[in-house]
C-alpha cells in the first residue's frame, strides 16, 4: 500500500510540469491607439468684428428743380473710407471636410468723403455710411482646425448725402437713404482654442446705381427749408476688411 502510494505521488510530480507547458499562452492586452482629435466646425456661433471699409460712390445731376438733365450731368466721384464695428450670428454645418451656413452681420460704419462738384462751382458733394448688414449663406474646406469659404448673398446699407457750400462748409440740400444689394466674400478662420476662432474677412458690396431724392437744408428766398431740390442718381460700391472673433456654443472637438 505504501509502495502504490509513494508511485502515485512521483506520477503527479512527474505529469504536473508536462501539463503546465501544454497549457495555450495568454494573449497579451494592448492599449488601444489613440486617434487625432478633430475641431468640429458645426453649430450656432455668435461673434464680433472690426476693420474698415471704401465706398466709391459717382453722382450725376438728374434734376434741379424744374430743370431736368437728360442725359444726366456728371457732378463727380469721390471715395468714402473709414472704420466699422459689430457682431455676427450664424449656423454651419460641416460633413466631412466641406462646411455650409448661413449667417446674419449688422455693423456700425463711418465711412464718410467729399469732392468737388463738377457741375455746379463752389459746391461739394459729400455722403457718409453709417451702418450695413449682411445676409449669406457659406461654403468652405476645412483642414482640421482651419476653415476657408467663400460668402454670398444680399447687403444693405444706410446712408447720408449732403451738398454744401465749398468756402463756408454751410449745407444747402441733403438727401438719405437704405440701399440694398448683393455682397460676396472670402475669409480665413483659425480655430485657437475650443469652441474659440479667429479669421480674417473680405467683402464687395455690389449697391447698384440709385436715383436719390435731395431737399433744401436751409430756406432761402421764397424756398423754405424741406423744399425738394433735386434728384442725384448716386452709383455706389464697397470694399470691406474685417478680423472677426467667434464662439461657438456647444462641444467644438467631439469628433474623435
Amino acid at each position: 500500500m505504501k509502495a502504490v502510494l509513494l508511485g502515485t505521488i512521483a506520477l503527479i510530480a512527474l505529469a504536473a510540469p508536462v501539463s503546465a507547458a501544454d497549457l495555450a499562452a495568454q494573449p497579451s492586452i494592448k492599449a488601444l491607439p489613440m486617434v487625432a482629435r478633430i475641431y468640429d466646425w458645426s453649430g450656432f456661433y455668435v461673434g464680433i468684428d472690426g476693420g474698415g471699409g471704401s465706398a466709391h460712390q459717382c453722382w450725376d445731376v438728374v434734376n434741379a428743380g424744374s430743370l431736368i438733365f437728360a442725359p444726366p450731368l456728371a457732378m463727380g466721384c469721390h471715395n468714402a473710407t473709414g472704420g466699422t464695428a459689430g457682431g455676427q450670428v450664424g449656423y454651419r454645418w460641416q460633413i466631412a471636410n466641406s462646411v455650409f451656413g448661413l449667417e446674419a452681420q449688422g455693423n456700425w460704419a463711418d465711412f464718410a468723403g467729399s469732392n468737388v462738384n463738377l457741375a455746379f462751382a463752389g459746391v461739394q458733394d459729400e455722403s457718409r455710411i453709417d451702418a450695413f448688414g449682411l445676409f449669406t449663406g457659406q461654403v468652405g474646406y476645412v483642414w482640421n482646425n482651419v476653415l476657408l469659404y467663400v460668402k454670398g448673398g444680399a447687403a444693405g446699407v444706410r446712408e447720408k448725402y449732403r451738398v454744401s457750400d465749398f468756402a463756408t462748409g454751410l449745407a444747402i440740400d441733403n438727401g438719405r437713404e437704405t440701399r440694398w444689394g448683393g455682397a460676396v466674400g472670402a475669409g480665413l478662420e483659425f480655430g485657437f482654442a475650443p469652441n474659440w476662432s479667429v479669421g480674417i474677412e473680405y467683402d464687395h458690396l455690389f449697391m447698384g446705381r440709385r436715383d436719390v431724392d435731395f431737399f433744401f437744408s436751409t430756406g432761402t428766398v421764397g424756398i423754405p427749408a424741406g423744399d425738394r431740390a433735386g434728384t442725384a442718381r448716386i452709383s455706389q460700391d464697397i470694399d470691406i476688411g474685417l478680423v472677426r472673433v467667434n464662439y461657438r456654443l456647444g462641444d467644438a472637438v467631439a469628433k474623435y
